[in-house]
């Protein structure tokens, strides 16, 4: 989208920003008289969504399916989960990744001869609309090129956008305090959303779907990193314009909202606490 369009949008300076969020929230309430898409009409633009972008004509990249690496149970995940001091970019194999993009949003169930009309995933999505499309920038991968990947859930598997170390295009992209973290990361996810996906059948609400949908992805990341024996840090501080130039989308159908930087966890990273009951360790 043009610069000047942008214009457009946004407020000045000398606006109420407070106000912006407070007209969302309360334009965005369901009420009993509000929008609504017959299901027949909903329907149809379901069958005509593609389960994920396809970018066809990229190099295409098959990932394995075989999951053993998830060796710790749920509880011990979910109570270990932190925010490591730092990680390092120590290599991984391309079954780890394949692995943590599967938890995140891997496709579970195809419903082929099935009443549903598109395949579930590990993340809840409401209305099982999936308006969320994973990107990786990759530095230390087995086999993987470093580069930007797209990833394909339906299809479990990757497309190579660009080949190259961006560790320093994606510091420009982080705001100054996280900069460090395009170069401490073995890989970088960046949770996109074509808002329209959604916002069709749920209107404004949609757009807290999304939202809503993009944490539930990132917790699943997160848990399977950890179990890992792996750290990350989740992302908001970022250049929303910059983030979607370096991924070549518009900014406005579809824009970037979420990154999770996936490291080994670094030498001074302290254990979390027992959690409550817990045996001292």
């Amino acid at each position: 989208m043009p610069e000047a369009a942008w214009d457009d949008l946004v407020l000045d300076s000398a606006s109420d920003e407070d106000g912006v969020w407070e007209l969302f929230h309360e334009n965005s309430k369901v009420d009993r008289h509000g929008h609504h898409v017959p299901d027949d009409e909903v329907a149809v633009r379901m069958l005509q969504m593609a389960p994920a972008l396809d970018y066809e004509g990229a190099p295409a990249i098959d990932l394995p399916r075989n999951f053993d690496d998830f060796t710790m149970p749920l509880w011990p995940a979910i109570v270990s989960r932190v925010t490591p001091q730092r990680i390092e970019p120590a290599p991984i194999p391309v079954g780890t990744l394949a692995a943590i993009l599967f938890a995140g949003c891997g496709v579970t169930r195809s419903n082929r001869e099935t009443n549903f009309l598109r395949p579930f995933r590990t993340a809840p999505s409401g209305g099982a609309l999936y308006p969320l499309e994973l990107y990786v920038v990759s530095k230390h991968i087995s086999c993987l090129t470093a580069g930007l990947y797209h990833y394909n859930a339906a299809q479990h598997g990757l497309r190579r956008l660009r080949s190259g170390d961006f560790s320093i295009d994606l510091s420009r992209v982080l705001v100054e305090f996280q900069a460090h973290l395009a170069f401490d990361a073995t890989a970088i996810v960046m949770i996109t959303a074509l808002f329209g996906r959604s916002t069709f059948k749920y209107g404004a609400r949609g757009y807290r779907f999304v939202l809503l949908e993009a944490g539930h992805v990132a917790q699943n990341i997160n848990l399977a990193v950890t179990a890992m024996g792996m750290g990350c840090f989740n992302i908001g501080g970022f250049y929303d314009r910059a983030a979607d130039r370096f991924l070549g989308i518009d900014g406005l159908n579809q824009s970037t909202i979420y990154m999770i930087a996936i490291g080994k966890l670094a030498a001074l990273h302290e254990p979390p606490l027992s959690p409550p009951g817990a045996a001292p360790q």
